[in-house]
């Protein structure tokens, strides 16, 4: 494919970084002269110093010819015009990153197709969404929605306590014999190695483990890896950020009782005024004694997305000294991914792979409706929506020539989640989630063209 992003600030060049790495035909669009000389040094790709939303930049670009065009400036104003313009200028298909949430709450109001762009990606937005599935499901350190939450992914790091440590997966399935869940993914305990598991693959203690579930498995999750589902109710967002704020209005609305802590004094009164449900704090959050003051160890959750990583570090780690029960790190340093588990966080969260893995799928060839990277994994999960002309239409799941390194973790038909075992036969219209290696995907990608 040939594509176009305007931007080498971090999620662009985070974009194209991941895109070099598949071969595509990367032209990287940037004023900075020095972001663009990192890229170009560190990347395999086309730079282009120049201002994205000029015609003639465009046309030296060859904006004619792209398959897609990916607006990811600091500006929101520029994305939207560069999309508009590449559009009429004859690419396929325009991504627009922005900051203005309305325009994503509206979109069924402003036909943004029309305009020429066929998507709004909000990094913000996606980290707010991902902050509450993480809330709703406690025990979980990693957690995505198919369909509205047809089928669930979660991740969860196993204890020693797991029933079925020590077991095969073939094993740990018979303790439920109504199977409502699939696991999908395993990350060693210490290693960066990924497995995708068969029914002989043994669970071990301290494994990372992706499940692939329906609404009425999650349940059943929280008995097999011993896991305790807490409510959660009270939380401490430190941090008003554009993440913070719509987290804590979004809680609101969902009847949390959220206290916001934020160190800028104009800012904390902005946000008591857009709040009014929520008690906004104006102080600093790494000040151990002001966490104390405000009842921190009554708190169910705590969320730090400052505009620092190592502050939100810092401060989830006082706050799981105080037996927190769930710890959320906004960072921005994609190293830092790798400490989650051994620092004793519960879950850090990144907006430039948020972003990355949303604009992704666009990528893939075959019906691709969802797509995700498992952090810190080197696995994607893909949702495709099975045509006619799809291999693997009319088939049973076990007669088909699936790769090793992949696997179907279920099937969403007709809004209904199922997890689809290998007499299973897949249909036109179905959605099947697959999770696969690098080294599957372009196999995986043939079966459902």
């Amino acid at each position: 494919m040939k594509i176009i992003i305007a931007g080498a600030g971090e999620v662009g060049f985070h974009l194209a970084k991941l895109l070099s790495f598949e071969s595509q035909d990367i032209t990287l669009i940037d004023s900075n002269k020095e972001s663009l000389t990192y890229a170009d040094g560190h990347l395999d790709i086309r730079v282009l110093k120049g201002d994205a939303t000029s015609i003639a930049v465009l046309k030296d670009a060859q904006v004619e010819s792209s398959d897609l065009v990916i607006g990811v400036t600091s500006s929101e104003t520029t994305n939207i015009t560069l999309c508009l313009l590449a559009k009429q200028l004859g690419s396929k298909r325009t991504i627009a990153r922005i900051s203005n949430t309305e325009f994503i709450d509206d979109r069924e109001k402003i036909d943004f197709t029309a305009l020429g762009i066929d998507e709004l990606i909000s990094p913000e937005e996606l980290a707010a969404t991902e902050i509450q599935l993480l809330l709703h499901q406690s025990a979980f350190n990693d957690t995505y929605e198919f369909e509205d939450g047809a089928l669930i992914m979660v991740g969860v790091s196993l204890p020693k306590t797991a029933p079925f440590v020590g077991k095969m997966v073939k094993e740990a399935a018979k303790i439920f014999p109504e199977l409502h869940f699939m696991p999908i993914a395993i990350q060693r305990g210490g290693t960066q190695y990924t497995i995708i598991p068969r029914g002989d693959t043994v669970f071990k203690e301290e494994d990372q483990v992706y499940f692939i579930t329906s609404g009425e498995g999650v349940d059943e999750l929280y008995k097999l890896t011993g896991k305790e589902k807490k409510e959660i109710k009270n939380v401490m967002i430190l941090g008003g950020s554009k993440v913070g704020f719509k987290t804590a209005r979004d809680l609101c609305n969902q009847k949390f009782n959220v206290k916001l802590i934020e160190k800028d004094k104009e800012k904390a009164f902005e946000l008591a005024d857009d709040l009014s449900n929520a008690l906004v704090i104006n102080g600093d959050g790494r000040n151990v004694e002001l966490l104390e003051e405000e009842s921190l160890e009554s708190m169910d959750a705590f969320v730090a997305v400052t505009g620092n990583s190592e502050t939100n570090i810092m401060s989830c780690l006082v706050a799981k000294s105080k037996h927190i029960k769930k710890t959320i790190a906004l960072v921005e340093n994609m190293d830092y991914f790798q400490l989650s588990q051994s620092i004793g966080i519960d879950t850090l969260i990144n907006k430039k792979l948020l972003a990355a893995n949303n604009i992704f799928r666009y990528i893939r060839k075959g019906e691709v409706v969802a797509m995700t990277r498992l952090n810190n994994l080197n696995a994607e999960i893909l949702e495709f929506e099975v045509k006619a002309s799809s291999e693997v239409n009319g088939r049973i799941i076990r007669e088909l020539d699936f790769p090793r390194s992949a696997t179907i973790g279920g099937v969403v038909r007709d809004g209904k989640g199922i997890i689809a075992l290998g007499d299973f036969q897949i249909t036109e219209g179905d959605r099947v989630v697959v999770c696969c290696l690098p080294r599957a995907i372009k196999k995986i990608e043939k079966l459902f063209l």
